[in-house]
C-alpha cells in the first residue's frame, strides 16, 4: 500500500488513527461482562465458571505482552502489530462461533495472544510517528483510546445482545480488527535492532512468573493448596528471572532501571492505583441494582462515568506533559484518585446518583492523568530502541493491578459484608458496610502514593 503509506508519512496522524483501532479491540473486552449471564445459560455452566473466560484471556496477555514487546523491538514493531491485528480478528470470529465451552475457552487465549502482540507494540509505533517532543501528546491520545473502548463497550454490547445473542461482543469486533491489519501494512516499515540473541529461557521463566502469580491471586479467597503452589512458582520463577536477567548481555528487560526509587516507585504506584481504580466496575454495579433503583441503561451510563474521565484527561494530560514535569502530573492524578476514592466511600442509601457521577468521574481523569505520566516516564528512562518493552511494562503492571483489585477488594467486600450480617446488621446496612469499607481500603492505596511521591519530591517543578 505505497500510496497509504505515503499519506502516513506526510500525515502521521493518520498512522495514530490506525494503532488506536487495532488497540481499541482491547478495551472493547468490557462489552463481554454484559454477555456474561447470556454465556452462561448457552453453555448450561454453573456460574462460578465464567471465571474462565475472564482468565484464559487476561492471563494469557499478561504473561505474554512484555515478551512480546522485546521481541518487537528486536524485528520490528509494525510486524508485530499486524501479527497481533490478524490474530485477534480471526480469534473473535472462533469465539462467536463456539459450539462447546472449551473451544471458547481457547478461542479467548487466541485473544489474548493477539492482545498482547498489539498492546506490546502499539505505543512504540505511535511514538515513532512524531518527534520526540510529541511523545508525551501521543501517549496522551493512546491512552484516550482505552477509555473511549471502555465506555463504548458496555454501550455497543448492550445494543447488541438482545438482538444478535451473546456472539455479538465477539464478532462485531472482527471487522474492526481486519481493517486495522489491512491500514497498517501503510504505517512505516522498522527493521528492528536485529542480530541480536532473543532470551527464551528467560522468556519462559516471565511467563511462568506472570501466569503462576494471576492464578495464586485467583485462588486467594480459598487459600487452598492450589494458592499456595501457584504462589511458591511464583516465587521460585521470579527470583531466577532476576538472577538470569542481570546476567546476561540482551535481557528481556533491562532490570536495572528499577535501581531508580522513582522509577521502581511510579511502576508500583502505577499497579496500586489500578486496584484501587478497579473498584468502580467490581463493586458500584451492585450498588446500583441494589439501591439505586436505576434501569440497566442509565447504570451503564453512570458507569460510563470514570472511563469517560480517563479517555477526557489523558489528551489533556499529553499536552500537559510538555510543560509540567511528568512525575508532578503522576502526584496530581493521584491525588485525584485518593479524593474520589474517598467520596465514593461515603455512598449511601438513597444514593446521591450526581455526587457519585462526579467522584467516579474524578477517579478516571485522576487515573487518566497518571497513566499519561507513567507511560512518559517509562519511555523517557528505558531507551528508545527498546520502547516496546516500555510500552509492554504499562500494560503489564495494569493487568496485574486489575487482576489484584478484582481478588482483594472483592475479598474485603464479601469478609466485611458478612461479619456485620453475623453481628445481626441489617442486610442493606452489611452490604453498605463492605461495599464503604472495601473503598476505604481502595482508597488508602493512592493515599500512600501521594505520601510516598511527595517523600520522594514529586511535588517540585523541576524536571
Amino acid at each position: 500500500m505505497p500510496r497509504l503509506a505515503t499519506l502516513i508519512v506526510s500525515h502521521p496522524w493518520m498512522g495514530v488513527f490506525v494503532v488506536g483501532l487495532g488497540t481499541m479491540v482491547v478495551p472493547f473486552d468490557s462489552s463481554v461482562n454484559v454477555a456474561f449471564p447470556h454465556i452462561i445459560r448457552a453453555f448450561a455452566l454453573p456460574i462460578p465458571a465464567i471465571q474462565w473466560v475472564v482468565i484464559a484471556y487476561t492471563l494469557t496477555y499478561a504473561a505474554l505482552t512484555l515478551v512480546f514487546g522485546r521481541l518487537g523491538d528486536m524485528i520490528g514493531h509494525r510486524f508485530v502489530f499486524l501479527a497481533g491485528c490478524a490474530s485477534s480478528a480471526i480469534a473473535f470470529a472462533l469465539c462467536s462461533a463456539a459450539p462447546a465451552y472449551s473451544w471458547l475457552l481457547g478461542a479467548r487465549v487466541l485473544q489474548g495472544i493477539g492482545a498482547a502482540l498489539t498492546l506490546s507494540c502499539g505505543p512504540a509505533i505511535a511514538t515513532s510517528l512524531y518527534p520526540e517532543a510529541d511523545r508525551a501528546r501521543i501517549l496522551g491520545l493512546y491512552t484516550m483510546t482505552f477509555g473511549l473502548g471502555s465506555v463504548l463497550g458496555p454501550v455497543v454490547a448492550g445494543q447488541m445482545i438482545g438482538q444478535f445473542g451473546w456472539q455479538a461482543v465477539f464478532w462485531f469486533r472482527a471487522p474492526v480488527a481486519l481493517a486495522a491489519f489491512v491500514l497498517a501494512f501503510g504505517l512505516p516499515t522498522d527493521r528492528g535492532r536485529g542480530h541480536q540473541n532473543f532470551d527464551a529461557p528467560g522468556a519462559l521463566m516471565l511467563v511462568v512468573t506472570v501466569s503462576a502469580m494471576l492464578m495464586a491471586l485467583n485462588q486467594l479467597r480459598d487459600l487452598g493448596w492450589w494458592c499456595a503452589a501457584a504462589s511458591a512458582v511464583t516465587v521460585v520463577s521470579a527470583v531466577l528471572f532476576t538472577r538470569r536477567q542481570l546476567r546476561i548481555a540482551q535481557p528481556i528487560i533491562d532490570l536495572r532501571f528499577f535501581r531508580d526509587p522513582d522509577f521502581a516507585l511510579v511502576n508500583v504506584a502505577h499497579a496500586a492505583l489500578n486496584v484501587a481504580g478497579f473498584s468502580i466496575m467490581l463493586l458500584v454495579p451492585f450498588y446500583l441494582d441494589r439501591l439505586g433503583g436505576l434501569s440497566v441503561p442509565v447504570s451503564g451510563i453512570v458507569l460510563a462515568s470514570s472511563p469517560l474521565g480517563i479517555m477526557l484527561a489523558a489528551p489533556l494530560a499529553g499536552r500537559l506533559a510538555t510543560r509540567v514535569p511528568p512525575r508532578l502530573l503522576a502526584l496530581a492524578g493521584s491525588v485525584a484518585m485518593a479524593v474520589a476514592q474517598i467520596a465514593i466511600g461515603l455512598a449511601a442509601d438513597p444514593p446521591n446518583i450526581p455526587i457519585l457521577c462526579l467522584s467516579m468521574f474524578a477517579q478516571g481523569c485522576g487515573l487518566g492523568l497518571f497513566q499519561v505520566a507513567y507511560f512518559d516516564i517509562a519511555t523517557a528512562t528505558i531507551p528508545k530502541e527498546n520502547r516496546g518493552v516500555a510500552g509492554s511494562l504499562v500494560m503489564v503492571t495494569r493487568t496485574i493491578g486489575v487482576v489484584t483489585g478484582a481478588t482483594v477488594l472483592m475479598l474485603i467486600f464479601q469478609t466485611l459484608r458478612a461479619g456485620a450480617a453475623a453481628r445481626g446488621v441489617p442486610d442493606t446496612a452489611a452490604f453498605l458496610t463492605g461495599f464503604q469499607g472495601a473503598f476505604h481500603v481502595a482508597a488508602a492505596l493512592p493515599v500512600l502514593v501521594v505520601l510516598a511521591g511527595v517523600l520522594r519530591g514529586w511535588g517540585r517543578w523541576a524536571r
